[in-house]
């Protein structure tokens, strides 16, 4: 598990402490200083790779101008064996250090020896986390919104896993309450319009309008006949939501298995009602002095539950009694347990009996005030639900097409599904396009860009730069010119900028996956993506490799072929495919 970033920044903090420890012990500057120096990588490469404040962080304590103590850090330097081939004073006493050929031989000797697995940091030590995500209600079929959460939940997830965490990947199936019931009473009146004439039949205004209900009510006809016309509502109900959830389910499955998403498991909300375990959680709520009755309704007090998390949080009493909190309904007049109670019991579920010390969820902007509030309830529980919940609030997709917005289905004149947008457009480029940005902006999904084959569109970009390189390497070898190993090529080949940047951008991986997963936010793999694809092409285009001095070359092209590893790794997290040919 490399960093070698990290490792140059180790090796100028201890080079430089060596060099005051040394002058220190000829009297040169004051002995048992502790200077806590920064070390920052210099925005233009004429000021060096590395530069330390030593000097100026330790000017008060050692009594003396940040420069003098630069030259006296200098002059005992000892870098021979070391990364660093020169290091020099700047400004008011920076001292910057410059790469030798060392570093950038071991960046691609790394690469190397890790493979796939490159890139991996152990930010997570093994921390158990769930990442749920889409959890689309199983009523119809999924849309573009949902790919775009897929895409990020399942990237995010990959993101984790090689940052060192034990993930999880979870739908949760809401196959309970309102919308189910909703679901039932749609296809059950479509199916009485068939037998008995619509004119008959009023369809209510609330129902699902979809062509999909219309679909399944003629699917329970041909399977079941016209008889259940004469059962009651209550019986024709369920069987009506049990016949459309295992037609649904198993569609909404092999849609995300094209999308390239697997799920650990698909967890049922039916399970947490039938096993007692909502009830026994607002029991819990209760018991812990959180609830009252009202109305014949059992209600969560969650304006003091809320009250309590903001005060911890640091809001004062006075800013706190002027937010406009409500309590929550748990339990309806009629005995039915509401979506939210069933939510906390979730939950409950994830952080106290399957004992995940993270619960990650993906949802739309739209759920922003749900958040605060869960949190607040799993904080009654005592399950510390203000930390251990991070919820990812996802901004909204903008379909574009001839640079206008497209809202609706040309098929079916409803929001567009998941599965017609495949029909349009790869896997690939959705997958790309739909992870390219931070899920706290709004994402305009281009149409005819994600269709181009041509560099403006950046996962053809990204996935010609690996076909180039392949293409590369099989040419060479046709002419007897393999891809070396590591340690049989001469780093001090590596002398241009376009190659010194190149090696640069490839020891940057793992800490784009730390910042990926410290942010949650893995479109930082997209953009690095890009960043390696244009410095890869502009050093093809400035450094020959055919026909070049065989020392050259093969240090070139050991570069090159390190370059496609590296893409290919990156497109693997983010579940897009590095063909080799384009």
């Amino acid at each position: 598990m490399s960093n070698m970033i990290q490792s140059a920044k180790d090796q100028v903090a201890s080079l430089t402490q060596a060099a005051y420890e040394k002058a220190a012990a000829e009297g040169l500057l004051p002995a048992g200083a502790q200077v806590k120096a920064t070390i920052e990588i210099p925005k233009d490469v004429s000021h060096g790779d590395y530069a330390s404040s030593f000097a100026m962080a330790g000017a008060k304590a050692l009594h003396m101008a940040p420069r003098a103590i630069a030259q006296i850090i200098l002059d005992h330097l000892e870098l021979e064996g070391t990364y660093f081939q020169s290091a020099e004073i700047a400004g008011p006493g920076f001292l910057n250090f410059r790469l030798g050929s060392r570093w950038y031989g071991e960046v691609i000797a790394d690469i190397e020896r890790e493979g796939m697995t490159y890139g991996a940091v152990d930010e997570g030590h093994g921390e158990k986390v769930m990442v749920e995500f889409v959890s689309a209600n199983p009523t119809g079929p999924m849309h573009i919104g949902n790919a775009r959460g897929g895409v990020l939940g399942d990237s995010l997830a990959s993101v984790l896993e090689r940052a060192g965490y034990d993930v999880w990947r979870e739908f949760y199936v809401n196959d309970a309450g309102n919308q189910i019931h909703k679901f039932a009473l749609s296809i059950d009146t479509r199916y009485r319009q068939l037998i008995l004439g619509e004119e008959n039949v009023p369809f209510p205004e609330d129902c699902y309008q979809g062509d999909d209900i219309k679909e399944l009510a003629a699917a329970f006809r041909a399977e079941h006949g016209d008889s259940w016309v004469d059962k009651s509502e209550e019986e024709r109900q369920e069987a009506m939501a049990n016949f459309g959830l295992k037609r649904n389910i198993p569609k909404m499955q092999e849609d995300l298995r094209r999308y390239k998403i697997e799920y650990n498991e698909w967890f049922l909300e039916s399970t947490l009602h039938n096993s007692g375990y909502v009830a026994e959680t607002v029991g819990m709520l209760s018991d812990k002095g959180w609830t009252y009755e009202k109305d014949g309704a059992l209600w969560l007090n969650t304006t003091e539950l809320l009250k309590e998390k903001y005060m911890r949080e640091g809001k004062t009493r006075e800013q706190v009694d002027k937010l406009d909190l409500k309590d929550d309904v748990l339990r309806r007049a009629n005995g039915f347990y509401t979506y939210f109670a069933a939510d906390i019991a979730y939950h409950r579920n994830k952080l106290e009996k399957r004992g995940f010390q993270t619960a990650i969820n993906i949802w739309g902007a739209d759920h922003h005030g749900h958040v605060a509030r869960l949190q607040a309830a799993l904080d009654g529980l005592g399950l510390d639900g203000s930390h251990r919940l991070v919820v990812v609030l996802m901004q909204l997709v903008n379909l574009l097409q001839d640079g206008k917005p497209v809202r609706m289905s040309k098929r079916s004149g409803k929001a567009i599904a998941l599965r017609d947008l495949l029909d349009e457009v790869s896997v690939d480029a959705c997958r790309y396009f739909f992870n390219s940005r931070s899920f706290t902006s709004p994402l305009d999904f281009d149409l005819d860009l994600a269709v181009k084959e041509d560099s403006d569109n950046p996962v053809y970009y990204v996935q010609y730069a690996h076909a180039r390189i392949c293409s590369l390497v099989a040419r060479m070898k046709e002419e007897e010119a393999s891809v070396s190993a590591a340690s049989a090529i001469d780093a001090s080949v590596f002398s241009t900028p376009e190659e010194l940047a190149l090696v640069k951008t490839l020891s940057l991986f793992p800490e784009e996956i730390r910042l990926a997963s410290r942010d949650y936010d893995p479109s930082h793999i997209n953009r690095y993506l890009l960043t390696l694809a244009g410095d890869f092409h502009r050093f093809y285009n400035a450094c020959r490799i055919k026909g070049e001095e065989e020392h050259v070359l093969a240090a070139r092209l050991k570069l090159a072929d390190t370059v496609r590893s590296v893409l290919a790794n990156g497109m693997a997290l983010i579940g897009v495919t590095a063909p080799e040919k384009m």
